[in-house]
């Protein structure tokens, strides 16, 4: 097992102390969300049931025996454990390599607590090296494409991969983002755009950073 792998167990061993007894549990999307799903073999009966941001997360959460619920028949959701391609000291993220942050980003407006775990890879002075993705609308791409090119960044449209919800992919390349809120609110209103991963408005409310010298959570 390589460092980084190590890493991302130890963040998710950390979430585990947010789980909230007899309550539904939003599931995000990725390799460290993975590492918690794992780990939530020891802990299923604590859990009502899970709300799941993608398909291949539900295949795994149902293939431990926990059952998976839609977020409209949920009521209330203590808390969304999940985990970001980059993150800032102001806990804004970049989400959505996996491609799936447009759930993971409704999941997130629902929850009352936000986890985000990550290990310090994930962990930026400013936000951008990582490619923004963008979930657009088929028909919209091109246009959707100009639109991002004028406000000063580089689409390339991600080859050979529909979202969940039957949608592309324009990751922008070459934005340094220091206005995080700012840019997510431009992106959104550019027509054909369903939304982006920056998640700014609706940032975590608490990053839990696997380091070298332990965890540390902000």
């Amino acid at each position: 097992m390589d460092k980084q792998q190590q890493l991302k167990i130890q963040a998710a061993k950390a979430a585990l102390k947010y789980i909230v007894d007899d309550a539904y549990i939003g599931i995000g999307t990725g390799s460290t969300v993975n590492c918690f799903i794992d780990l939530l073999d020891d802990h299923k009966h604590r859990i009502k049931a899970a709300v799941s941001s993608s398909e291949a997360s539900t295949k795994k959460l149902e293939q431990l025996g926990i059952e998976v619920v839609s977020l409209n028949d949920v009521d209330q959701l203590p808390v969304y454990i999940d985990g970001a391609d980059e993150a800032n000291e102001n806990l804004e993220l970049i989400k959505g390599g996996g491609g799936a942050l447009t759930r993971e980003k409704i999941i997130a407006a629902v929850a009352d607590k936000f986890v985000c775990i990550a290990d310090e890879s994930k962990y930026v002075k400013t936000l951008g090296d990582f490619a923004l993705p963008i979930e657009v609308l088929p028909m919209a791409r091109s246009h959707v494409a100009r639109e991002l090119v004028k406000l000063g960044g580089d689409p390339v449209y991600r080859h050979g991969f529909v979202t969940d919800n039957g949608n592309v992919i324009l990751d922008l390349y070459s934005m340094e983002i220091t206005h995080p809120k700012t840019l997510e609110t431009q992106i959104n209103q550019i027509t054909g755009v369903v939304t982006n991963g920056l998640f700014a408005h609706r940032s975590a409310d608490h990053l839990i950073l696997a380091t070298d010298t332990g965890i540390q959570e902000f």
